[in-house]
């Protein structure tokens, strides 16, 4: 990886889009740090300690990169965006108007990322209202002059309306930030931001435990275990996103005029995490959204009653959670994978161009074969990218740690990393590739 960042770094072209990414990432940190007006950052941050690094605000606060914490413009994160692109993917399924604008090309591509900006924003106005409301009904008690101290001292219109339009810019600002980087930049725009949300929180991550050995919850042999596990689940992740089934492909031979076309013998890849983290990050969004919605009633999981239940049952730390979680990953994984693998396309386009699987009859046959294969191959993905998952969501429940988002942090930071170098290494193969000329 190292390597490749360096012989990277030796191309013009590459370097350019290295440091570009590298601005944007900058620009994304210090927004983090730019307050809002109207809130309370202290009192936000003694909320998300009381409540630790399990619940819903300590979940916000970790994947915006300490940004929901101080109570800064990029507090609601890239998640709206997110949102609206899965749902702007399951119209595109369910309805066969937008299926044929994005089989229309760049500009049927073009017309429905525009469709999911506006969806951005209106997402973005109505999360936005949530967590007004949510932090407008927050509040601690002083452990030092037992004074009850609100997140939004004064609540009202004015302070509602500019924190609601501040929110909302933030999220469309990196939503902008996260399209110039797939266009400029190098990665996945929007997995670059989670990934430098995530990276940001490292030395506070290494404190937490840290401060779990000075209070004996946690003991020397402990720490070796979870340094352990975590080098392992980065050997595992590295392995799966490597791992892929290859299915030969034959073509036959054809003679036009003098010359003999054909007659090669191929393989169709496929990997077992073909979807990536995706999955994972649209899985975040959806657990996320009740939450949000109740903010709208100034409901919690402190709350009482069957709706402070039910949110306390959704809580990042509870085994419901950890259950629906894993669902929604299986779910996802196969969704995404379905959007980029399409059995019927390849096996028509094998069988117009001679091409023939060995031993399986070209036509239906062969598409009813690598969906079998897809299948099986995703299904394996799934349950691995759950697993990582919801482990450490279990493991925290058993011994008391606030470690449920260790595994799922690990896995985007891993996934995206190697997703990243991977693009340099095609865009460095298409420079260095000199053709059939030479």
């Amino acid at each position: 990886m190292i390597q490749t960042i360096i012989n990277a770094w030796k191309i013009p072209d590459l370097r350019k889009k290295i440091l570009y990414t590298l601005g944007m990432i900058i620009i994304f940190r210090l927004g983090s740090f730019i307050p809002v007006p109207y809130m309370n950052a202290d009192a936000i941050k003694a909320l998300i300690a009381t409540g630790g690094e399990n619940s819903l605000l300590g979940f916000l606060d970790t994947f915006s990169g300490g940004a929901f914490g101080n109570a800064t413009i990029f507090a609601m994160s890239i998640t709206p965006y997110i949102n609206a692109s899965i749902i702007m993917q399951l119209l595109t399924v369910a309805i066969p108007a937008l299926e044929r604008i994005q089989k229309e090309g760049e500009e049927g591509r073009k017309i429905l990322a525009q469709w999911s900006r506006y969806l951005t924003v209106i997402l973005g106005l109505i999360q936005a209202v949530g967590f007004y409301f949510t932090l407008a009904n927050s509040t601690f008690k002083d452990p030092v002059t037992n004074a009850t101290v609100r997140a939004i001292p004064q609540a009202g219109w004015i302070a509602g309306i500019t924190i609601v339009l501040t929110f909302t810019a933030g999220t469309a600002f990196l939503m902008w930030l996260g399209e110039q980087i797939n266009e400029k930049g190098i990665g996945n725009g929007i997995s670059i931001l989670i990934f430098a949300g995530i990276v940001s929180r490292g030395p506070q991550m290494v404190n937490a435990l840290y401060q779990y050995m000075l209070n004996g919850r946690l003991n020397w042999f402990g720490l070796i275990i979870l340094i352990a596990v975590a080098l392992i689940v980065v050997a595992l992740v590295v392995t799966m996103n490597s791992a892929e089934r290859r299915i030969p492909v034959q073509y036959s031979k054809r003679v036009v005029g003098r010359k003999v076309y054909g007659g090669q013998s191929t393989h169709i890849p496929i990997k077992v995490a073909s979807a990536g983290v995706m999955p994972i990050i649209f899985a975040m969004s959806i657990m996320a959204f009740p939450s949000t919605l109740a903010g709208f009633f100034g409901k919690s999981a402190t709350t009482g009653g069957f709706l402070g239940g039910f949110l306390k049952v959704l809580s990042p730390s509870s085994w419901f959670y950890g259950v629906l979680y894993f669902l929604l990953i299986l779910f996802f994984t196969y969704f995404y994978t379905a959007i980029q693998f399409n059995p019927i396309e390849i096996a028509n386009n094998m069988k117009k161009n001679g091409g023939f699987v060995p031993g399986i009859r070209p036509g239906r046959t062969t598409s009813d074969f690598i969906s079998k294969v897809l299948s099986r191959i995703t299904l394996a993905g799934a349950v691995f990218l759950g697993l990582i998952a919801v482990l450490p969501i279990f493991m925290s429940t058993g011994a008391n740690l606030n470690i449920s988002i260790g595994g799922t942090s690990l896995l985007i930071v891993v996934g995206v990393a190697l997703e990243t170098v991977r693009q340099m290494e095609s865009q460095m193969l298409m420079r260095h590739y000199k053709g059939f000329l030479e």
